[in-house]
This record gives C-alpha cells, sequence and structure tokens, in this order.
C-alpha cells in the first residue's frame, strides 16, 4: 500500500488545496469530468492487449426509454465492478448500446402519426419503417446522454444498437442455423394476442393482475341430459366444440359419449372426458373452446375437436347472429342476458381472477388460436440448466437458483414472430406452390412471380438474446470476440432473469459451442418507496434519479443506491436517504480539503517506523483491515455491506478520530520541517489516497476531483486497486485507541446528559489506570475540550470510565437547578411507568388473555424505565450542589 505519489507532491497539493472550494458542487464539475475520461481514452479497451479480459455488457434499454431508479442502481453496480477491475489491471470492457424495441418504439412513432389523423397503414410499410428510424435519429437514445452523466464508464466507441448492420446480420444467422437445425419452426398454436398493438405476445411480456369478475353458470341441454359449465368469459361460448368432464367423475358417466346442445347456435357439441378435469372446480364440468384458451386448445388437440375462431383481431365477435361486431366486453353482458332469456342462467357470483395485460399498453390480452414461429426450447433449455448445475455459470446470491431452474426446467416453446413493422424481419419466403425458404446472410431470397417475404418480425427478445456475442463481433471470428467471450459479470434485476438471462445462456451456449455467455449472473432487486411499496405511476411514488442528480448529484445517487444494494433483495429508498449520501459525499470533501490546507501530501514511502505515533500504527492497522475487507465484499457482490464498510471507516474512523488526533501534531504555523508534522502530514495524506481509490468505483466524481488534487497524478480512473498488507495490522496499536474511544465517548456522554455545550471548555483531573492510556492524555483532552486544573480547583463531578477516572469541575457551564428540574421531571416519568408496568405485569387476567407480543413489549417497557431510572439518578448525583 506504498505505491502513490513522490514527496514533491506535497507542493503540488498545497497549492490545489487553495483552488479546492470550500464546498463540493457536483453540477458543476460532473460534465467536464466524464468528458475528460470519454477524451482520454480511459474507458477505451484494448483486444490486443495482454491484460486479462474482464467484461461486461450493459442490459441494453430501450431506445424510448429514460433512465429510471431502476436503471440507476443495475448501472452504478455494473460501473462499480468494472471500475474496480481496471483499476486492479484487468483490460475491462463495459460495453454499452440500446435495445430497438419492437412494441415500444412502434406505439410512440404511431402515436406520434395519430396526431395527424394518420396510421402505418396510411404511409405503407416501407415508409413508416423509415419514419421510425428518423425518430430514433431525433429522440431516441436519450438515455445515453442520462448514463454519461451518472457516470457509468462505458467503452463509447463500442456502442451497438439491436437493428444495427452488425447485429441484424447475427440475427438473421442465428434464425438460419436454428431453422436449418429444426429449433424454429412454424404452428397454430394458442398465443397470447394484444388487441391493441395487433401482435402476438410471449407469456413474458403479459403481465398478471387480479381483477374483479363473475363466474357465471351455464346449463347446456336440458331434462336428463342437461349439463352445468361455469365460465367468467361468457362470450367465448359461441366457440365451445365439447363439454368436458373427468373420466371417473361417476355423476357424468351417463353423459359421456352423447352430445348437447349448444345455447344460441344451431350446433350440437359432444360431451368428453379428459384427465385435464378437475372434478372438484365447480361443477366438474367444463366448457371446451380450443381457440380461445390454451388448456381447451390442448384438449382440443387431444379429442380432434373443431378450433372455429369467434374473435377477431381487435377482439370483436366474428360469429354471424346478434353479437356479430361486438367487442368482447360489450358481448360479454349481452350473452349473459339472452342465456337468461331463456332461463339457462343457473348461477351467479362475484370472484376475483388472474387478467393478463400486455406489458407495453396495459390491454387485456386474448388467448388466440393463430399461426405463428416458435422455438423449440427443450433442448436449449436443458443446456441452460445444465451451465448453472455443472458450475460453469455461477448464480449469486445462490438463493435464486431455484427460480432460475424453476423457469428453464419448465420452459414452453417460445414465440419468436410478432405482427409489427418495426423490428427485424422473418428471413422467410413463401413460393407460389407453397414453397418455404429460409434466407442466410449474403444469401439471394427467391424472386419471381408470386414469391413474397413473411410479414412478422422477430421478437425483440430474439435479438437482446445475443447481445454478450454479437456485439463482440458475431457470427465473424473477431479479435474482440476471441479477447472478451465469454463476458465475466451479466448484472441484472432479477425480474428479467425470465426475460433476458434464461434467452442469453439458451443463445450463447447454442451459438458458442457449449461456451457459456457469462461466468457469473449477479442479480439485485427492485427499488421500492421509503416505505417499501412498490413503484408505480398510479401511486404517485416514483422517483426521479435525475431530479436527485441535479438536487444531490451523481455520486450521492449512485453511493445512496449502492449502500442498499444487497444481493437478489429488494430495497427502499427515499429522498433524505439520497441527502445523507450528499453529507457523505460532503464529508470526505472536507476532510481532504483540512488535511491539504494542513500540508498533507501522499509520500513515495511511509515514515519509518519508530516515527509512528500510536494513532498513526492505528489509522494504518484499520486501514489494512478495510482494504481486506472491502476487497472480500466486492468479490462477494456484497456492495451494501462494502459501502457500509468504507463509510464508517472514512466518517468514524478517519474523519472524527484520526483527523482530530491528528491536530496534536498540526498545530496552526506548524512548519513542514517539524519532523512530527510531518509524520502526521504522510500518514494522513497515505490513508486519503488509498481510501478516496477504495470509494472511487462507488462515488467516482468527487474521488477524482481530491484525488487528483491531492496526489497531483493524472487521474483516479487509472490509478492502482490498493491492496491489504498484513505488516500493517497493529492490534496493540487498535486496543490502545479503543481505550481512548471508550474513556472520551464516556465523557462526550456525561457533557451531553449536562447539558454542557460541545464548544465549551472544562477543566478536568484525569487519573489514567490502564497501561494502554499511558502517555494518552493529550488526546483525551483534545477530543474532549478538557482543560487542566488550576489552583483551587474543586470536581463537581467524577467519572469512572474504563481505565481512567475523570474530575471535572461543572460549575459555571450549566444552570444546575434548571437541570436538576428537567432530571427530576424525566425521574418521575420513568417511576410512573415502572409502575404502570409492573401492574400489568402482575394482573394474572391480563397476562392470560394478551398475545404474547404484547406481553413482551410491557416488558421491554418496564425494562427500559428502570435502565432510564438508574441513568437519570446517576446524573442527578453528578450534579453539583445548589
Amino acid at each position: 500500500m506504498n505505491e502513490t505519489t513522490t514527496p514533491a507532491a506535497q507542493g503540488a497539493a498545497d497549492s490545489a488545496a487553495t483552488t479546492l472550494p470550500t464546498a463540493y458542487a457536483p453540477v458543476e464539475v460532473e460534465g467536464e469530468l466524464y468528458e475528460r475520461w470519454v477524451k482520454n481514452g480511459y474507458f477505451t479497451a484494448d483486444a490486443a492487449s495482454d491484460k486479462p479480459p474482464f467484461t461486461i455488457v450493459i442490459p441494453p434499454p430501450n431506445v424510448t426509454g429514460s433512465l429510471h431508479v431502476g436503471h440507476a442502481l443495475n448501472q452504478s453496480i455494473q460501473d462499480a465492478i468494472i471500475r474496480r477491475k481496471r483499476m486492479q489491471g484487468f483490460e475491462a470492457l463495459y460495453l454499452p448500446g440500446m435495445d430497438h424495441a419492437g412494441i415500444a418504439t412502434q406505439n410512440v412513432v404511431e402515436r406520434e402519426l395519430a396526431k395527424d389523423g394518420l396510421s402505418r397503414h396510411d404511409l405503407g410499410r416501407e415508409a413508416f419503417v423509415k419514419k421510425v428510424w428518423d425518430w430514433k435519429a431525433e429522440y431516441g437514445g436519450k438515455i445515453l446522454g442520462q448514463q454519461r452523466r451518472l457516470g457509468i464508464s462505458l467503452d463509447w466507441s463500442r456502442e451497438r444498437f439491436t437493428m444495427d448492420e452488425g447485429l441484424s446480420q447475427a440475427v438473421q444467422t442465428m434464425f438460419k442455423k436454428m431453422y436449418d437445425d429444426g429449433l424454429i419452426y412454424r404452428a397454430e398454436r394458442i398465443i397470447n394476442w394484444c388487441p391493441r398493438c395487433l401482435t402476438a405476445l410471449s407469456d413474458i411480456e403479459v403481465d398478471h393482475f387480479d381483477e374483479p369478475g363473475e363466474l357465471v353458470s351455464i346449463r347446456y341441454g336440458d331434462g336428463d341430459d342437461a349439463i352445468v359449465v361455469a365460465t367468467s368469459r361468457a362470450e367465448t361460448m359461441l366457440g365451445d366444440t365439447a363439454v368436458a368432464v373427468h373420466p371417473d367423475d361417476e355423476r357424468y358417466q351417463h353423459l359421456i359419449g352423447k352430445e348437447v346442445a349448444l345455447p344460441l347456435t344451431d350446433r350440437r357439441i359432444p360431451i368428453i372426458a379428459d384427465e385435464h378435469v378437475d372434478p372438484e372446480f365447480g361443477t366438474g364440468a367444463v366448457k371446451v373452446t380450443p381457440a380461445h384458451d390454451p388448456n381447451d386448445f390442448e384438449i382440443g388437440r387431444r379429442h380432434n375437436l373443431p378450433m372455429p375462431t369467434i374473435l377477431d383481431e381487435h377482439a370483436n365477435i366474428t360469429v354471424h347472429g346478434p353479437f356479430l361486431g361486438m367487442d368482447r366486453f360489450e358481448a360479454r353482458p349481452a350473452v349473459v342476458a339472452a342465456l337468461r332469456e331463456q332461463g339457462r342462467i343457473v348461477g351467479q357470483k362475484q370472484l376475483l381472477r388472474p387478467v393478463g395485460h400486455c406489458s407495453r399498453c396495459d390491454t387485456v390480452v386474448e388467448p388466440r388460436l393463430s399461426m405463428q414461429w416458435w422455438v423449440k426450447v427443450e433442448p436449449l433449455a436443458k443446456a441452460a440448466g445444465d451451465a448453472v448445475r455443472d458450475g460453469r455459470v455461477q448464480i449469486h446470491p445462490k438463493e435464486m437458483e431455484p427460480r432460475y431452474f424453476a423457469w428453464v426446467d419448465n420452459m414452453h416453446d417460445w414465440t419468436i414472430s410478432r405482427q409489427l413493422w418495426w423490428g427485424h424481419r422473418i428471413p422467410i419466403w413463401y413460393g407460389p406452390d407453397g414453397e418455404v425458404v429460409c434466407v442466410g446472410p449474403g444469401e439471394q431470397p427467391p424472386a419471381g412471380p408470386g414469391w413474397t417475404q413473411d410479414s412478422d418480425v422477430l421478437d425483440t427478445w430474439f435479438s437482446s438474446g445475443l447481445w454478450p456475442f454479437s456485439t463482440l463481433g458475431w457470427p465473424e471470428q473477431t479479435a474482440d470476440l476471441a479477447k472478451f467471450y465469454p463476458t465475466s459479470v451479466l448484472h441484472t434485476g432479477y425480474d428479467i432473469i425470465f426475460f433476458w438471462v434464461a434467452r442469453m445462456m439458451m443463445f450463447g451456449l447454442y451459438a458458442m459451442d457449449g461456451v457459456q455467455p457469462f461466468d457469473k449472473v449477479v442479480l439485485s432487486g427492485l427499488v421500492r418507496d421509503q416505505h417499501g411499496k412498490k413503484m408505480s405511476k398510479s401511486k404517485g411514488n416514483v422517483v426521479d434519479p435525475l431530479l436527485w442528480m441535479d438536487k444531490y448529484g451523481s455520486d450521492a445517487v449512485r453511493f445512496g443506491l449502492l449502500r442498499g444494494a444487497n444481493p437478489g433483495t429488494d430495497q427502499a429508498i427515499a429522498d433524505d436517504w439520497i441527502g445523507g449520501a450528499r453529507n457523505f459525499a460532503n464529508k470526505i470533501w472536507n476532510a481532504t480539503r483540512f488535511a491539504m490546507m494542513n500540508g498533507a501530501f501522499v509520500p513515495a514511502e511511509l515514515p519509518a517506523a519508530e516515527k509512528l505515533t500510536v494513532e498513526d500504527r492505528w489509522i494504518l492497522s484499520r486501514l489494512n483491515e478495510v482494504v481486506a475487507e472491502v476487497d472480500a465484499l466486492y468479490e462477494d457482490f456484497q456492495f451494501a455491506k462494502a459501502m457500509e464498510a468504507l463509510y464508517h471507516f472514512a466518517w468514524d474512523e478517519v474523519c472524527d478520530w484520526y483527523i482530530e488526533l491528528s491536530k496534536l501534531r498540526l498545530p496552526i504555523g506548524a512548519t513542514a520541517d517539524d519532523p512530527d508534522a510531518q509524520t502526521a502530514r504522510a500518514v494522513l495524506g497515505h490513508v486519503l489516497d488509498v481510501m478516496l481509490r477504495l470509494l472511487h468505483p462507488a462515488v467516482p466524481y468527487v474521488t477524482e476531483t481530491l484525488w487528483t488534487a491531492l496526489t497531483g497524478r493524472e487521474s483516479i480512473v487509472i490509478a492502482e486497486w490498493p491492496r491489504a498488507d498484513p505488516a500493517r495490522t497493529d492490534k496493540a496499536a487498535e486496543a490502545v485507541i479503543e481505550a481512548v474511544q471508550e474513556v472520551v465517548t464516556e465523557v462526550r456522554r456525561f457533557r451531553t446528559d449536562q447539558g454542557v455545550k460541545d464548544t465549551q471548555r472544562v477543566a478536568a483531573r484525569l487519573t489514567l489506570t490502564d497501561a494502554k492510556l499511558a502517555g494518552q492524555e493529550p488526546a483525551i483532552r483534545l477530543l474532549n475540550r478538557l482543560t487542566a486544573p488550576e489552583d483551587g480547583f474543586a470536581a463537581t463531578a467524577t467519572l469512572a470510565a474504563t481505565g481512567a477516572k475523570v474530575e471535572l469541575d461543572t460549575s459555571g457551564t450549566i444552570d444546575v437547578a434548571a437541570e436538576r428540574k428537567r432530571l427530576e421531571k424525566g425521574l418521575a416519568a420513568a417511576r410512573k411507568e415502572v409502575e404502570q408496568a409492573t401492574a400489568k405485569l402482575g394482573n394474572a387476567d391480563f397476562l392470560a388473555k394478551a398475545p404474547d407480543a404484547v406481553v413482551d413489549k410491557i416488558r421491554k417497557r418496564l425494562a427500559d424505565a428502570e435502565s432510564d431510572i438508574a441513568r437519570v439518578g446517576a446524573q442527578l448525583e453528578a450534579l453539583p450542589s445548589a
């Protein structure tokens, strides 16, 4: 830990101290600092370097997006990881980019068109896609500037977009490869359909919420052949093609194989037996609508049932009759009313049921039979599960593994086609005689009369699933791919483990011959409001990190979020916590400025051991322990604990103890040739140097400003990460300072209890009986503002601390009568609390009826009150006579 600058840096530090403002103004320096970092190439990785690689690819934000608090958390974590690795000597690549966000982006541009009374169909496909590209060029990607403001050290020379030329080639290559391997196929199945976006959705693009509904029981048939079914979607009965019962349900044995009239239609449908039916649910009989329910679709396939579609792409009724053209929600009560007229409604009850909503526009999703393109996921998902099970990929925290396995081990085939115009168009051509041709990169599509390309585009998650290797140049064998794949860490929120992590695992292992896309998956939680509630616009509790950056600075936002970032765990956040992080930045600013104004400098080597005082040896010992602790916590992705350790070391030990103790050797006017002062300056400079480097990954701007001023060196970004030095561990020195702290803390507590102001000096006589405290009287007096006793000294209070007796003369420093009155009032309140609590705990009826938690609370109140009586009584005895 001795590497840094030469003693000549002291002169530079002296002059820099005069240029440091009295207060840190982050908004004034952040932008300029960031652009200097980029211009100097600190973030640009070199594929030809012989340094070991370390790679993080950023989860690509949507081109439509802006920085929200989840982004701020995840990117602060990623940047802290990458900055530390860069300082450790790795060739660190933090790769930026954006996702084209098919549905979201198309919706934005369509809304813009609607303002002029136009739709995309008015423009046509080619003109509309050009319009989207124009929108992207003008308005898209504003989040990139916000990322720069946050200070994340991305290699902007490698910025990628999921629809740039290289990534488009990768998408087409992957589709062709999977199609040829039989892993992509086309089939008619039930899909999630958004009637607003007019496209299929995968399961993970659907949000489910419990909503009130009505369960309606309907009688099909009459007499002995009647059977009652229950449904919450009465309008879909128009598409029923069977009624199903369990084969072992004795109630319906006589009906299996018969037909029953379907109400409101002129059709008859069979009553079938299927083990999927739960005889305990409802009446034990279910209507089967194969084209509009995923479970019914599977029953329909098993029994070769017809599958008529009765809702169009806008979710309007398509069957003939009085309901033709009605919206599904308009048709539902109309169908119930018509059934009631026929006397076929035998029961209705209210219920809460999960309803799927499009994650992009919040429209209620409609299950719909549709011809789509699918990925056969079984072999891919198995490989993704095996990679974690055999240790090639580690998930942090390990407790998240079951969530991952629950998904990949039970994954359904993935529908990848979307009925959109913005996105990667499916590279399939259909011929006039039913031909189907998949076209790879560089291949000419078939031409001639009757040949058309599939009109659908690929799911956005298809292209983003290739992100860890497509961004490095795949399918070309580039130098970047050779150097930086597999990537080192994927950090993201646990909420997209299904959306993105599993997709990348499947594609990476498949495309890269079994080599995993990342070595470690680090999952963080969600950021919630100060009450632990999930943030939502409707609740009005969404916080904007950009406003926080305006108010407190980017470092404060980063540190505040990192301090709550326990792996895989949600964290609550509030404005005053970010304000507290700002106060911390100000604290280290003021401490460094004080040190520099008093001549602190970073030595080439620390002073010889015999020149070090016990407080020097203590702080160097503690510094060594903190370096080791923070290093281990970073390796285990325990960011909250690392920040907590740094916070308390910097604030409590460096600022509140060591800097205060150093004032014994740094009196005003101390000269540069004073050996004791020079030792204090060198140790203080060294400690601040290492502390700032430890803090840099979390708070890059303030540490850059202070460290360059302190050391006179180029940039902390490229400084060396501190290493622990076991030789600096000094438990004896730690024991001495701990003993000093005990005495000082006891005196401070007494002063506070007695109402003596911090600024007041109090005469005192010290008797130090602990050998560890030998020679520490000046330190105790300095830290407690205790003056030496003069002739005629008369103690008015005596304190017994561990290894010390402190006699104080507080006469003239407090209003004894007023203080006695205040304490006696507090003593009376404590005694009353004891009386009340004792009475309750002595009441047998109360103890028998009260919950355990209430009884425990009363017992705690009693213990606290008894403690207060002892404490206040001691304070009263310590007061001088009136």
